[in-house]
């Protein structure tokens, strides 16, 4: 069963992810903030893997006149997210699949948070592009997932980022085991593969904004 199919995982979604990712309402702002430096004020946000809703909620909040895109493969994570947006979701739309499930736009803005490393370099070099070609020119894009510090030992900030989701009582010879399976089970790039595949998906501007452990952001510009 794929994880986020399962129900206890789903159940607790909301409840584990912010414990999971240092900064993670942070993140959210910031993500946000980078949006709105260029999008207008009734913008059009496209948000790759939506489910769970949490960025969505976040974004609606602060920018009460965006209208929201949200895609994402997993129907219980999109069923998730319409009981965390409540009335909030007569703004946004949201649609069972990956990028392909997306209209063409052209959107003013787009993210895509915790999600690209769950996907081979093809498949995310692909969706990226896809992206890229539904943003209106100069449009930002958001991203941020598991990423290897250039010259680091993945295996060593992975372990560091399951300790920080373990909260005061970390066990770190648990936290390696458990960050070496996961360096085994997801696609996991470096940084600087990460930041090559968005200029190989034509975007510019690429920048760091955000780090946190195995957890890197960047904005880039269509």
């Amino acid at each position: 069963m794929q994880p986020f199919t399962d129900p206890t995982t789903v159940a607790h979604y909301a409840e584990d992810t912010p414990r999971k990712v240092p900064g993670f309402a942070d993140l959210h702002r910031m993500a946000m903030l980078l949006l709105a430096e260029h999008a207008p004020e009734t913008a059009d946000i496209l948000v790759v893997g939506a489910g769970g809703g949490l960025e969505l909620k976040a974004f609606a909040e602060a920018q009460p006149r965006w209208r929201f895109l949200g895609v994402d493969p997993s129907a219980e994570m999109i069923d998730l997210a319409n009981r965390v947006l409540g009335s909030l979701r007569a703004r946004i739309q949201l649609h069972k699949g990956y990028i392909d499930a997306a209209r063409p736009g052209p959107f003013d803005g787009a993210t895509c948070l915790l999600t690209l490393h769950f996907l081979r370099p093809d498949e995310r070099l692909r969706t990226l592009r896809e992206i890229r070609r539904r943003l209106k020119p100069a449009a930002p894009l958001v991203v941020a997932h598991h990423s290897s510090p250039e010259g680091g030992d993945l295996g060593r900030w992975l372990a560091r980022s399951v300790a920080f989701a373990s909260g005061s009582s970390v066990d770190f010879a648990r936290a390696a085991a458990a960050a070496a399976a996961m360096a085994e089970r997801l696609p996991i790039l470096s940084a600087d593969e990460d930041e090559a595949l968005l200029r190989e998906a034509g975007f510019s501007g690429v920048a760091l904004f955000y780090a946190g452990f195995s957890f890197r952001g960047w904005v880039a510009t269509a």
